[in-house]
């Protein structure tokens, strides 16, 4: 792996950004159509794979070689129904800002799955810092309130889904290559939308403003896909962490420019305890693989 921490760090931002203007596409576009959110999932990705194709196909047949074929389609199914999960948040919608704090979890669910599934020694101190974040979920959800919507949930949901996603790959990384991963996901997950749109009977043929928008968000999931690549093979993923979490500002910042979204303060409370207990957990995991 080459080491550009500058980079990496620019990249990350960069995909970061990217998410933000496309979550912010999905919600207008949400308010301004009834297309539903399984048709928005199967067209975004399928218009991102044929932005992608000439990358795999660069790639060649090399990299769907693979011992573990049933791995990567239960890893892909369970990673569209997180997608699922989190644009029909987007699209119903809920406030951008809860939505975005409510994902940064997903480590948080893959610290426990850890210890509970990969048999991976978790100690007191990452459980407790773990117990922490989910507080601050708790602070940001505030489901004891008499106006709370179990909608509210889809996030955590996706957060959940992509935690398992994470701990799959992590457990595929160990006999197959990067290319490999990437190369199944993204021949797997129009297949898994298409079979979830027609689950759902709900098909929507979009018109050509609905097009538009479903073009758009299909290249810049590319783009962000590419940048994320980008900078894991630029820098370790423990320094790009913390340049991760900008996504927070930047999607609240675009609420409040195009929504005129303003989150209450116990978002910062919540992130804040969310976000200390990541990088914790972050500095012990790489403690341990340098000792």
């Amino acid at each position: 792996m080459l080491h550009h921490p500058v980079k990496g760090a620019l990249a990350m931002i960069l995909a970061g950004f990217v998410f933000a203007v496309i979550n912010t596409l999905t919600q207008i576009l949400g308010a301004n159509s009834t297309i539903d959110s399984a048709s928005v999932a199967l067209y975004q990705y399928l218009f991102a794979l044929l932005f992608l194709a000439p990358s795999l196909f660069k790639a060649g047949l090399k990299p769907l070689k693979t011992q573990h074929p049933w791995l990567h389609i239960l890893r892909v199914g369970i990673s569209v129904i997180g997608i699922q999960c989190w644009i029909s948040a987007l699209i119903y919608p809920i406030p951008i800002w809860q939505g975005i704090a409510l994902i940064m979890t997903s480590p948080l669910f893959a610290t426990l799955g850890a210890a509970l599934f990969l048999k991976e020694k978790v100690g007191f101190s990452r459980i407790t810092a773990t117990l922490f974040g989910f507080c601050g979920a708790m602070i940001i959800l505030k489901p004891w309130s008499e106006d709370f919507n179990p909608v509210a949930l889809l996030p955590l949901a996706a957060a959940l889904c992509w935690a398992i996603y994470s701990l799959m790959v992590k457990k595929l990384s160990s006999s197959e290559s990067p290319t490999t991963i990437v190369v199944y996901l993204f021949i797997l997950i129009t297949p898994f939308n298409l079979l979830s749109v027609l689950q759902s009977s709900q098909f929507t043929s979009p018109d050509i403003m609905q097009l538009g928008y479903l073009i758009l968000l299909g290249f810049l999931t590319a783009i962000a896909q590419l940048a994320i690549a980008k900078a894991y093979n630029l820098a370790d993923a423990a320094y790009l962490q913390p340049f991760d979490f900008l996504k927070l500002p930047l999607n609240v910042l675009a609420g409040w420019l195009i929504f005129q979204a303003q989150p209450p303060g116990r978002l910062w409370l919540g992130a804040a305890l969310i976000i200390f207990s990541i990088l914790y957990i972050t500095y012990q995991e790489s403690g341990h693989r340098k000792r």
